[in-house]
C-alpha cells in the first residue's frame, strides 16, 4: 500500500481558512458550500481528499471544512473519473449510480459552524486508474473556490498606512516549525555523541522535559544536568542568532501523574493542584514570558499520558484503574491542563500541543470521540479557550508505526476483514499518520479551531533492520497477512515500555504531511521508559511490571509479553543498550 495523497503542495502542514486553502487541495475539488440556511447567507468551504492506495483498492478520507455561514444538512456529490466503486461508508450514508456519488450527513454531523469542519471516509476497489474526482458538489453548487460575502457596507475609513511592516516576532505562525530550526539539547547530544554510532544523530533536536518541579531551576539529573528552563532558553537563543527557532519543551507533572502506569509516576499527589498551579505552572509561565518577544517560538507539549486515561482506564473497562477513578472524580486532570492552557498560551510565541495519545490506544470508536470530547473539556476549563490549543501531539513515548504499507482498514482476506485481525483487533487504524490525520478531524468537529495542526513523536517507530517485511504476509488467513505485513514488531500492542527490537523513526520535520505540522523527537532516544526492576529513587517514578521483560502481561495488553528490555534504569535516566537498538533498527536507515 503506497500513500497517495490528491493534493498539491500543501505549504504549512494546516489546515487554512479561507481561499489560502485552495493550495491544499486538488484542481477543482475545492471549496464553495451552499448551506440549507437563508438567502444571502456567506457560503465557501474547502474539501480535503485524500487516499492510502494498495494498487486494486484505497481508503478515502474527505473533509469539508465551512468557511461561510454556519451550514445545517449537506449532502457531497461527485463523479469519479475512473471505476472507482464505493464498498462501505463511515460518518454518513452514500448512494452511487455508475460513477456518480452522494453522501449525505450522518445526522449527528448535519451542523458544520464557521470554521467549523466534518469529515467521513469510505473503502472502495478499482481497476486502471485512481485518479481523484475533478469537482465537488454540496447542496447543488459547484465548488468554486470561493467565499461569497455580503459587502463591507462601512469600510474602515482609516487603513493601516503602513498593511506590510516587518511582522513580531513573538506573533505567531501558522506552523512554527516552517522556516525555523529546531533547538537541540546539548545534555542529549552530548550523550548521543558519547554513544558507539550516536554521531550520526547527535544533532537531532528533541523535546526538553520538565518532569518535577526541580527540573524548572536545573535538578542534575542524567539527562538535563544542571540546566534549568532559563539555561536552555539562553541556550536556544545562541543555536537562534537572531532567526526563527522553535524550542520543544514538555510540560509534564499533573498531580497523580500517568494514572495507568507506575513507571511514569510523578512528585505531585492527587490532590495536589494548587502546589501544581502555584510552584510549578506559575514559574514556568514567568520564564517564558521573559523570551516573548524573541525569535524564539516555544512549542508546549502538555501532559503526556493524562486525559485518555479518564476515559480508558476508568470503572466499566477492563483496564480500569483505582488511581484513574480518583483522578476522574477530582477532575484534576481536567483543570491542571487547562490551567496551563490557559498560562502558556497567553503568552504570544508560545504553541500548545496537547497529548493526543496514539492509535493503539485511543483508536476504537468507544475511544476516539470520548477522547476528543476531553480534551475539549479540558481546552474550556481553568480560563482556557479552544483558541489556546494550537494542536496536538500523537506517539510520544510509544512505538506505533507511523505507516503500515501492507495492509489496511477495509481490507478482506479469505472473506475476513482486516479489523477483525488479532493484531488490529477492531481499531479504525492500523498507524499513526491515519490516527493523527483523523483525530485532527474529529477534533475540529468537537469545537475546536480548523487550523489546529498534529504532531506525531517518531522517535522509536521506525521498526527496520533485517525483520522488517518488504510486503504482504501470505493470504492463508487475515492473522497471517497482517503479522507477516506489519513494521511495528511488537508482541501486542498494548506494550509500551522500553520495546525490544525498535528503531528510530523518521527524522524531525516540518509539514511533512497535510494536517501534520512536523514529525518531532518528543521524547529523548535514549531516555529509559521505566525500570526493569525496583529501583529506589526520589522523582516518585515507580516499578511497572510492563516494564519487566518476564512479565507475562494484564488486560492492557492482551495478557501477552511485555516485550521490554532487560536492565533499563528508572524512566527518563540514560539507557545505553536501548540506544544502541534504536541505532540498529532505524528507519530510515542511517547513514
Amino acid at each position: 500500500m503506497s500513500r497517495i495523497h490528491r493534493a498539491a503542495t500543501f505549504g504549512s502542514s494546516r489546515a487554512r481558512r479561507g481561499p489560502a486553502a485552495l493550495s491544499a487541495l486538488v484542481v477543482g475539488a475545492a471549496l464553495a458550500i451552499v448551506p440549507s440556511t437563508p438567502a444571502g447567507a456567506d457560503a465557501g468551504c474547502a474539501v480535503d481528499y485524500t487516499v492510502n492506495d494498495w494498487g486494486s483498492g484505497f481508503t478515502a478520507n474527505v473533509e469539508i471544512t465551512n468557511l461561510g455561514d454556519a451550514v445545517n444538512g449537506w449532502t457531497l456529490e461527485w463523479s469519479f473519473p475512473g471505476n472507482q466503486q464505493i464498498t462501505n461508508l463511515w460518518n454518513g450514508s452514500h448512494t452511487q449510480s455508475g460513477a456518480n456519488v452522494a453522501v449525505t450527513n450522518a445526522g449527528y454531523n448535519g451542523s458544520i459552524p464557521t470554521d467549523g469542519s466534518v469529515s467521513f471516509g469510505f473503502n472502495a476497489n478499482y481497476s486502471g486508474s485512481n485518479a481523484a474526482p475533478l469537482a465537488f458538489e454540496l447542496n447543488g453548487v459547484l465548488c468554486d473556490g470561493a467565499v461569497d460575502p455580503d459587502p463591507d457596507p462601512d469600510p474602515d475609513p482609516d487603513p493601516d498606512p503602513d498593511p506590510d511592516p516587518d511582522p513580531d516576532p513573538s506573533d505567531r505562525v501558522d506552523n512554527p516549525y516552517v522556516g525555523a530550526d529546531v533547538y537541540v539539547n546539548p545534555i542529549w547530544s552530548a550523550n548521543a555523541a558519547a554513544e558507539p554510532g550516536g554521531a550520526a544523530v547527535a544533532d537531532e533536536p528533541t523535546g526538553v522535559w520538565l518532569d518535577r518541579i526541580g527540573a524548572i531551576e536545573g535538578n542534575d539529573s542524567p539527562t538535563t544536568g544542571s540546566m534549568g528552563l532559563r539555561d536552555h532558553l539562553d541556550e536556544a537563543l545562541e543555536q537562534a542568532d537572531g532567526d526563527p527557532l522553535v524550542f520543544q519543551v514538555v510540560i509534564y507533572n499533573l498531580p497523580g501523574r500517568d494514572c495507568a502506569a507506575l513507571a511514569s509516576n510523578g512528585e505531585l499527589g492527587p490532590e495536589e493542584i494548587d502546589r501544581y498551579k502555584n510552584e510549578y505552572i506559575d514559574p514556568i509561565a514567568d520564564i517564558l514570558a521573559d523570551y516573548e518577544d524573541t525569535e524564539l517560538r516555544v512549542v508546549a507539549t502538555i501532559e503526556i499520558d493524562s486525559l485518555p486515561n479518564l476515559v480508558t482506564n476508568v470503572s466499566g473497562r477492563p483496564t480500569a484503574t483505582p488511581e484513574c477513578d480518583v483522578m476522574l472524580a477530582n477532575g484534576n486532570y481536567v483543570e491542571g491542563v487547562g490551567y496551563a492552557l490557559a498560562s502558556l498560551g497567553a503568552i504570544g510565541n508560545v504553541y500548545n500541543y496537547v497529548d493526543a495519545g496514539h492509535h493503539g490506544w485511543i483508536g476504537w470508536e468507544d475511544n476516539f470521540t470520548a477522547s476528543a470530547q476531553i480534551f475539549y473539556q479540558a481546552a474550556n476549563a481553568a480560563g482556557a479557550t479552544p483558541s489556546d490549543v494550537h494542536g496536538f501531539i500523537a506517539n510520544t513515548a510509544n512505538y506505533s508505526a507511523l505507516k503500515e504499507d501492507h495492509f489496511a482498514i477495509g481490507q478482506t482476506i479469505g472473506g475476513v476483514p482486516v479489523r477483525q485481525s488479532s493484531w488490529v483487533d477492531w481499531n479504525n487504524y492500523v498507524d499513526e499518520l491515519g490516527f493523527a490525520q483523523g483525530l485532527r478531524q474529529e477534533l475540529v468537529s468537537q469545537g475546536f479551531p480548523s487550523g489546529i495542526g498534529m504532531l506525531i513523536d517518531t522517535s522509536r517507530n521506525g521498526w527496520g533492520g533485517s525483520d522488517r517485511p518488504t510486503g504482504p504476509g501470505p493470504q492463508t488467513s487475515v492473522d497471517a497477512y497482517v503479522d507477516g505485513g506489519r513494521y511495528d514488531r511488537r508482541i501486542h500492542l498494548g506494550n509500551w515500555c522500553n520495546q525490544s527490537g525498535a528503531g528510530l523513526g523518521e527524522r524531525p520535520q516540518a509539514a511533512p504531511e497535510p494536517g501534520i505540522d512536523a514529525y518531532v523527537w518528543m521524547k529523548p532516544p535514549g531516555e529509559s521508559d521505566g525500570s526493569s526492576e525496583l529501583i529506589d529513587n526520589d522523582e516518585g517514578k515507580g516499578f511497572d511490571r510492563m516494564c519487566d521483560p518476564t512479565y507475562e502481561g494484564n488486560a492492557r495488553n492482551g495478557n501477552s509479553m511485555s516485550g521490554a528490555l532487560p536492565d533499563a534504569p528508572v524512566a527518563g535516566h540514560w539507557f545505553s543498550a536501548q540506544f544502541q537498538e534504536l541505532l540498529d533498527n532505524a528507519h530510515p536507515p542511517l547513514n
